[in-house]
């Protein structure tokens, strides 16, 4: 756990990006969930650490869900830890959101529009759904469904790779329907683990996506609701200032503003891929790179210069690495090979 984060944050910083909601999906024990969170706050990178209970197999339920509070009083209560808030994944499950609502967390869940949509009717009559609420995905998701959650001001994310490469639902990310209804989403990379966390990337994979299902609806089927193209300068808010508003921290980050806290990266744009720029949004969203960032401050520290990100020790974070991964594949009874062309269900270890 603790390598597993300390990796993705690392290269979270290492691509520019300064702020991760992590939807930690295996607080198997009070240690998992420690060492998920001293490895966000050793990377130095501002996080909202969500934690949540396993999906499959056996883990400490005894733990659940008082770790949650448990985490609160050790990392959060006395501030120590400015960059470090937390957050709880939960599903549609009232009694837990009864419980992060008493410890003034916010409530992520895995939203699935197409699967889940009957739920939100009962759930916004009691008056469940509240601002408080941050919903993942939200594919597939009728006019009823948006309604809702515009009207009890739930948080959205979006994950234009994620929902395309596991073909989640109708595999279309969900961008263009919630701006219809009001709300404007965060940019998500979902999971680190099957491609990269680069935020330059996901920009470009929502343009292309959205520009190639407008003209298909606009050609085929006459939808006037389905606009041909995302501009740049809305997909770099939805990558800063309304991904800081999903997060909870728009007062904080996410826009450079008297008062906010210095989080920013600074793009060579003297770099040969992008000389010679006309044109700011074009240049960020189009065409940079993670290899553009030359500068990234979090907090007002600067955690990356020159191109590097500091304070590492990349042979000892190598070696951790590795010898992580290799207990990983002998538990799990997986021999790698590099030139692979589809993989095998994984089997249990005896």
């Amino acid at each position: 756990m603790y390598i597993g984060n300390l990796l993705t944050a690392l290269g979270c910083i290492d691509a520019g990006i300064t702020t991760v909601v992590d939807n930690s999906h295996n607080s198997r024990t009070g240690a998992h969930s420690d060492a998920a969170v001293e490895a966000l706050l050793d990377a130095g990178i501002r996080s909202v650490h969500a934690s949540g209970a396993p999906v499959s197999g056996e883990w400490d339920k005894a733990h659940w869900p008082g770790n949650l509070e448990r985490l609160q009083e050790k990392y959060v209560k006395n501030g120590d830890n400015p960059l470090l808030s937390l957050a709880v994944m939960a599903q549609l499950e009232p009694e837990l959101w009864a419980e992060a609502r008493r410890l003034g967390l916010p409530i992520i869940t895995e939203f699935f529009g197409g699967d889940m949509a009957a739920e939100l009717e009962g759930l916004h009559r009691e008056g469940l759904l509240r601002s408080d609420n941050i919903f993942n995905h939200c594919t597939a998701l009728p006019d009823a469904g948006w309604k809702i959650l515009r009207e009890a001001g739930v948080r959205v994310n979006v994950c234009p790779r994620s929902d395309a490469h596991y073909g989640i639902e109708d595999g279309m990310f969900a961008m263009q329907s919630a701006q219809r209804h009001g709300i404007s989403p965060g940019l998500s990379v979902d999971n680190e683990t099957s491609y990269s966390g680069d935020m330059f990337m996901e920009m470009r994979v929502a343009f292309y996506l959205q520009r190639v299902m407008g003209m298909h609806q606009q050609r085929c089927c006459g939808a006037e609701h389905h606009p041909v193209t995302l501009p740049a300068h809305g997909l770099l808010k939805a990558a800063t200032l309304d991904g800081a508003t999903c997060a909870g921290l728009q007062d904080k980050v996410g826009s450079l503003a008297p008062g906010k806290q210095a989080d920013l990266i600074l793009i060579n744009a003297q770099d040969i891929n992008l000389y010679p720029s006309g044109n700011a949004f074009g240049t960020v969203v189009h065409a940079a790179e993670r290899s553009n960032v030359d500068t990234v401050i979090i907090g007002g520290r600067v955690v990356k210069q020159g191109g590097k990100v500091l304070g590492v020790d990349s042979e000892r974070l190598r070696a951790a690495i590795d010898e992580s991964r290799e207990h990983l594949f002998a538990a799990a009874g997986y021999q790698p090979d590099m030139l692979a062309e589809k993989f095998l269900p994984l089997e249990s270890a005896k």
